[in-house]
């Protein structure tokens, strides 16, 4: 057993304990070093993750097909975006402006002297990353959370997930050839197997944590938060938990595109059998025959779905449970289903129907049924569909289908939208989510735990770091980031303005 692998987490607690305490040492030792690794050798390392992700695609798409019953499509689409994601921030770190270097030189003549003080961004230390069940690759063991901790100078230790235990390790052999070719230091990533209330907790509350990834259930991101508050130096958990991503579906719109909305929405509320945490939940317009049509089609959609695999066990029965709990609620219907019986571990895809009144009395229609499920909230007019939205607590998304003449005619709803989300989308799914520097995947409580920050794109970045101030250091001493002469060449705020000059 290698000490940056760690299989599976001892039976016996104080082995456990000795086990993540010597994980976190190596992590802390490893830190001291990768944190003054140039940001050109850090993106190399980064690339090189990537290409030996791609080396290993056959045997790591085979793998978890078998683990996670997810389309051998899905799963190389799923490998391509982790490799993009690596070479995203591959390219952030070499370009360099994300440290947000700022520099206020000195002025002796005045009374007080004004101080030169320089101030950028600096990794905040060694960073807990817990591997998500519904994305094997892309938010787990080389996922974005893992990643872009690299980028910023910080070291890794993966909680991989139970449920795709062996990709997990698979990856991060991936990991540690990057890390030999790219002559990093050996513990800059390690890999830890076990129970997350036992393993998990343990890297937690580690003093040498400096923060926390998390993707998952509200269940599990409280656990998390609960961890926190046993240490005795609070840190960050950035976690993305729960959201059923309301969708607004406008009169006009309705009226015109019916049709192609239930299409549509069909393949959303389906797509990867509902377990994105995207999945358009929610569905609000007021009612009318446009409504009556709309829902009439989508049910013909839906029936056609074609039950497919969950990712495992504890997924289905949490779906099963949680639909059969939500159908259970006083005025709900049964819009539509799929018309094939679903076997075992599959998924019955269902949409369902409530009268707004209803829904704004029960705070059980608010919780997300993780699946292939969404509930259509009928409206009486546009106030009581202002007044479901603003019952809602923060969501990743929120969507509005509209022609122009229904933007115009509802600047209010489109207004209220951007409280509630990270992400506000016009005429267009939920569902996907693209990697690049504008994207934000967070949103307010419960979505995440901190709605300033993103678990997607180049933003991402900002989670895992912290600012420090430099006054009055000679030049030598100085970050080259930092430096009179910008040796790196970044744009940096010059007394106030941004600027390649030196200064």
């Amino acid at each position: 057993m290698s000490a940056a692998t760690i299989p599976a987490v001892p039976a016996k607690a104080d082995q456990e304990q000795e086990l993540i305490r010597q994980v976190m040492e190596n992590a802390q030792a490893a830190f001291q070093l990768y944190k003054r690794i140039p940001a050109a050798d850090r993106a190399l390392f980064l690339e090189n993750i990537g290409k030996e992700m791609d080396k290993m695609r056959e045997a790591l798409v085979a793998i978890s097909h078998t683990e996670t019953h997810l389309p051998v499509a899905r799963l190389n689409g799923e490998i391509n975006r982790t490799i993009g994601q690596a070479n995203l921030f591959a390219a952030l770190i070499r370009e360099g402006s994300w440290v947000e270097a700022a520099i206020d030189t000195e002025d002796p003549n005045r009374v007080p002297a004004k101080p030169d003080t320089r101030k950028m961004l600096v990794p905040a230390g060694p960073v807990v990353v817990f591997g998500a069940s519904n994305f094997p690759f892309a938010f787990s063991t080389a996922g974005g959370d893992t990643v872009s901790a690299l980028a910023s100078g910080s070291t890794v230790v993966i909680k991989g997930h139970s449920a795709h235990a062996e990709t997990s390790k698979l990856v991060f052999t991936a990991i540690q050839k990057a890390i030999e070719a790219s002559g990093m230091p050996p513990f800059t990533v390690q890999h830890v197997l076990g129970s997350g209330r036992i393993a998990g907790k343990e890297l937690v509350i580690h003093p040498h944590t400096r923060g926390v990834g998390f993707t998952g259930s509200f269940a599990g991101g409280k656990a998390l938060l609960e961890y926190v508050r046993e240490r005795k130096m609070p840190i960050p958990v950035f976690a993305e938990m729960s959201s059923i991503n309301p969708v607004v579906f406008l009169p006009d719109t309705l009226e015109k595109n019916a049709a192609a909305l239930a299409k549509t929405y069909a393949g959303s509320i389906t797509l990867g059998m509902g377990q994105f945490c995207t999945n358009p939940g929610v569905l609000l317009a007021v009612r009318g025959s446009a409504l009556d049509n709309f829902l009439s089609l989508l049910s013909t959609e839906i029936a056609a779905i074609q039950p497919a695999p969950m990712l495992h066990t504890g997924i289905h029965a949490a779906y099963t449970d949680g639909l059969t709990a939500m159908l259970a609620q006083k005025g709900i219907s049964v819009v539509g289903h799929a018309a094939a019986k679903a076997g075992e571990l599959e998924a019955t895809p269902l949409v369902a129907s409530v009268a707004a009144a209803d829904f704004l009395q029960n705070p059980h229609f608010t919780e997300e049924v993780f699946g292939p499920f969404s509930l259509c909230v009928i409206c009486d007019d546009k106030q009581q569909l202002i007044d479901v939205l603003k019952s809602f607590s923060g969501q990743l998304t929120a969507t509005v289908m509209a022609t122009p003449a229904d933007v115009s005619a509802n600047t209010a709803i489109l207004e209220l939208l951007p409280t509630l989300a990270g992400r506000i989308i016009l005429n267009n799914v939920p569902t996907g989510v693209e990697v690049n520097a504008s994207m934000v995947h967070g949103g307010p409580w419960p979505a995440t735990t901190d709605a300033r920050f993103t678990s997607v794109g180049a933003s991402a970045i900002k989670r895992w770091v912290r600012p420090v101030c430099f006054q009055n250091f000679s030049d030598e001493m100085l970050p080259a980031e930092l430096q009179k002469g910008n040796p790196l060449g970044i744009w940096r705020i010059l007394n106030n303005v941004w600027t390649k000059d030196a200064g």
